[in-house]
C-alpha cells in the first residue's frame, strides 16, 4: 500500500514547492492566472496556485543606462556623431504599464534621441554643438519624459557624453587650434624680446648718465686741484702763468711716467718734451685771450645796436 503512495507523495512535493516563488531585491514579477494579468509581486517569498497561476516574466527596477550613437549633419554642413547615454528605471507602480504596454523599451528610446537628435543638431554650427550639447541633453530628456511615462518608464537623466566631428574636421579644427598657439606663443616673444630691447636701452642710458657725472665730477675735482695748486704757487711768488706752465710739465712727466710702467704698452705721447708742453699751454692762453676779445667786440656791437 505504501508502495502505491509514494508517487502521489513526490507529486505533492512537486505541487507543494512550485507553489513557491522568490522575487529578487530592486525587481518585480508578473503574475497571470489562465494568461490573463493577476498581480505585481515584490521582493521577497511569494506564494501563487500551481498550474492556474504563472510568472509571466520579471522586470527590473534598478535605474539602467542605455547609450545611442547617432550620426547627423550640423547647420555649417559638418556631418558629426553624438553619443547620447540615456538613464532610466521602470516605475514601481506602473510594472504592468512596462511589461504589457511595450515590448522593446531600448527601440523606442533609441528611436526618440535619433528624432530629437536631428531635429536640434541640425540648427547649430559644430562650435555651438559643443557649447549647448547640455541643451541638447534637456531637449532629449524632455521629449523621452513626456513619451516614455506613458508606458512606465521614468527617465532619469540623459548626457551627451561625445561629440565626434568628422575626421578631416578634427584635423582641420587641429591645424586651426596649433597656428592659434603658435600665433600666441609668438606673440609672447615679441613682446619679451621687446621688454628686453626696452630694459637693455634703459640701463645703457643710465650707465651713460652715470659716466658722464662720473666724467664731470673727475673734471671738476682737477679743476679745483688745479686751482689750489695754483693758490700754493702764487704765495710763494710764483704768478699765474708760470703756476700753469709747471703744472702741465709736472703732467707731463707723470703722464711718461705712467705709461713707462706698463712694459707691453704700444702708446706714443706726441710730442713729448716738455717744451711742447709749454707751447701748448701758450696757444691754450692765447686762445682763451682771442675767445674773450671776440666776445667783449661783439657785446659792444649790440650795445651800440641799441643805442641807434
Amino acid at each position: 500500500m505504501s508502495f502505491y503512495l509514494i508517487p502521489f507523495i513526490f507529486v505533492g512535493l512537486i505541487i507543494l514547492f512550485s507553489s513557491f516563488f522568490t522575487v529578487k531585491q530592486q525587481s518585480a514579477a508578473i503574475i497571470e492566472r489562465f494568461g490573463k494579468f493577476l498581480s505585481i509581486r515584490q521582493s521577497g517569498l511569494q506564494l501563487k496556485i500551481p498550474i492556474v497561476d504563472k510568472v509571466a516574466g520579471r522586470l527590473s527596477l534598478k535605474i539602467q543606462q542605455l547609450d545611442v550613437i547617432v550620426e547627423t549633419k550640423t547647420k555649417d554642413d559638418v556631418f558629426v556623431k553624438l553619443k547620447v547615454s540615456v538613464q532610466y528605471k521602470v516605475i514601481k507602480d506602473k510594472v504592468e504599464d512596462a511589461f504589457y504596454k511595450l515590448d522593446y523599451p531600448h527601440d523606442q528610446i533609441t528611436s526618440y534621441v535619433f528624432d530629437v537628435v536631428r531635429a536640434e543638431v541640425p540648427k547649430m554650427i559644430l562650435d555651438d554643438v559643443f557649447l549647448k550639447k547640455d541643451d541638447i541633453a534637456i531637449a532629449v530628456k524632455t521629449e523621452l519624459n513626456d513619451a516614455m511615462m506613458e508606458y512606465g518608464y521614468d527617465i532619469i537623466k540623459t548626457l551627451v557624453t561625445d561629440i565626434d566631428p568628422d575626421a578631416q574636421v578634427k584635423e582641420a579644427m587641429n591645424r586651426i587650434n596649433a597656428a592659434d598657439r603658435e600665433k600666441t606663443a609668438a606673440q609672447y616673444e615679441g613682446d619679451a624680446a621687446r621688454i628686453l630691447i626696452v630694459e637693455k636701452a634703459k640701463a645703457e642710458a643710465e650707465s651713460k648718465r652715470l659716466q658722464g657725472q662720473g666724467i664731470a665730477d673727475q673734471r671738476r675735482e682737477i679743476a679745483r686741484g688745479l686751482e689750489e695748486s695754483v693758490l700754493v704757487l702764487n704765495k710763494v711768488g710764483i704768478n699765474s702763468q708760470e703756476a700753469s706752465a709747471l703744472i702741465v710739465v709736472t703732467q707731463h712727466y707723470d703722464t711718461l711716467q705712467s705709461i713707462g710702467q706698463h712694459t707691453n704698452s704700444n702708446l706714443i705721447l706726441m710730442p713729448n718734451t716738455p717744451q711742447a708742453g709749454s707751447n701748448m699751454l701758450n696757444e691754450m692762453l692765447a686762445s682763451f685771450t682771442a675767445s674773450n676779445q671776440i666776445g667783449e667786440a661783439m657785446k659792444e656791437a649790440k650795445e651800440r645796436k641799441k643805442l641807434q
